[in-house]
């Protein structure tokens, strides 16, 4: 089985086939916005996470508190169930879920997308771990890790996609969590953490599982 870089390797190698002018784009776009150090706020290890209480593809709230009370927890961002390179890693993550699950960890996958019929109807929604919604991406604020879509995606994502994301996250679409992954002790304290600015690039699953091992 592929691991989830060679994944996302194979995706950008097809898109720069593809799309070379787009990709050089996107390239430009990511290399900018690593020059301004996006993400440089995010939760360092060690810090404590701030709490926060969401709603899930039902609508119901769940709180941090609540998720930690079953030990340590994973939580990843996401931009939503429209991105692929999203889709590819959370796929990865569930094929991992038994050994999270075993390490006495869970998981939580947060986007700003709205907790409405299409979120419900989704695959990830139907995957074995908790999915919450953060419109106007607030705790990926919170957490340091939400930055404003250029605007060469955002046109993209508009005319070639046909992607309306404030009405995807019934919000404003501009702002859009960095993909990122924190592990929490059950102390809700930061002891690993993933962020890079580049969405098409991922944490791999093997990554968090030895993360995950180190506090278990």
């Amino acid at each position: 089985m592929k691991t989830l870089r060679e994944q996302t390797d194979a995706k950008i190698a097809a898109g720069r086939n593809a799309k070379p002018d787009f990709m050089k784009g996107v390239d430009a776009v990511i290399e900018k916005a690593k020059a301004f150090e996006e993400g440089k706020n995010a939760l360092k290890v060690g810090e404590k996470a701030p709490n926060f209480s969401l709603p899930n593809p039902d609508g119901k709230l769940i709180s941090l508190d609540v998720l930690l009370e079953k030990g340590p927890l994973v939580i990843t961002f996401y931009r939503g169930d429209w991105c692929p390179y999203c889709n590819l890693q959370l796929r990865a993550l569930q094929a991992r879920l038994p050994e999270i699950d075993a390490l006495g960890a869970s998981l939580v996958a947060i986007s700003p997308q709205v907790p409405d019929g299409s979120l419900t109807k989704s695959e990830i929604s139907e995957m074995d771990f908790t999915v919450l919604s953060d419109q106007d991406a607030k705790v990926a604020t919170v957490y340091g890790v939400a930055w404003k879509v250029p605007e060469f995606l955002a046109e993209h994502m508009r005319a070639d996609r046909g992607l309306d994301l404030d009405k995807v996250n019934n919000g404003d679409g501009s702002i859009l969590p960095i993909p990122a992954t924190f592990i929490l002790g059950k102390d809700g304290v930061v002891t690993w953490n993933y962020v890079n600015v580049d969405y098409r690039t991922r944490s791999e699953p093997e990554e968090i599982i030895e993360a995950l091992k180190k506090i278990s």
